[in-house]
């Protein structure tokens, strides 16, 4: 059986989802700042394109290394094979579609916090009434919270990886990480605060 799901930096990525909701009281927040601007459609198209864009086409393009933690990365020649087959899968088109969907789902979430930020007019309240600046707070705020959902959509698309397609995945090159993924941080040969997953071997190995 294989393992690749129980790989630690997996679920650590998935929980991140919970840091989703803080950011989108954030981009509330900064919504409400000041009164809107007459075209109320430059103002969507100033949050939308900076929080959603960016994340979008690095997933498409350059994937999130998975293998990195806070300012820190695994260098890509300390990678396992499993999981430089699990960056492979994070180029797959199945993984492409997910997240062209999320970015659809995550403009439609925007919009409607766009459509109730009056109700958070008390709390703006203590900032500078500046729109220019509610907006840049709405738009940094609204790009985290679309990496802390589309990183874990490619969780999710690994995840439900069949174990045929798993067989069949070539991992990437170490010497060809950096092309195929966006490798953050500092380069370490180990994350001590992530615990290692054994070898496949030592899991499907029956007892004598």
């Amino acid at each position: 059986m294989n393992n690749f799901r129980l790989e630690p930096f997996l679920w650590i990525h998935l929980a991140g989802l919970a840091l989703a909701p803080l950011l989108l009281i954030v981009t509330w927040i900064g919504l409400a700042v000041s009164d809107p601007w007459s075209f109320y459609w430059i103002e969507l198209a100033l949050v939308g394109i900076i929080g959603i864009v960016p994340i979008l086409w690095m997933q498409w393009t350059k994937p999130f290394d998975f293998f990195s933690l806070l300012l820190l990365s695994i260098r890509p020649n300390s990678l396992t094979e499993e999981q430089r087959k699990i960056l492979r899968l994070l180029r797959t088109r199945k993984n492409k579609i997910f997240h062209g969907l999320a970015a659809i789902g995550l403009l439609g979430v925007g919009w409607s916090v766009y459509q109730v930020a009056p109700f958070a007019a008390i709390t703006a309240s203590m900032l500078p009434q500046w729109r220019i600046l509610g907006l840049l707070i709405a738009a940094i705020a609204f790009l985290f919270f679309n990496l802390f959902v589309q990183v874990p959509v490619s969780v999710l698309g690994v995840l439900l990886t069949s174990d045929k397609t798993w067989s069949n995945t070539e991992a990437i090159p170490c010497e060809e990480v950096l092309k195929n993924v966006t490798v953050l941080g500092l380069r370490v040969n180990k994350i001590f605060l992530v615990p290692s997953l054994p070898p496949s071997s030592n899991l499907t190995e029956k007892p004598s």
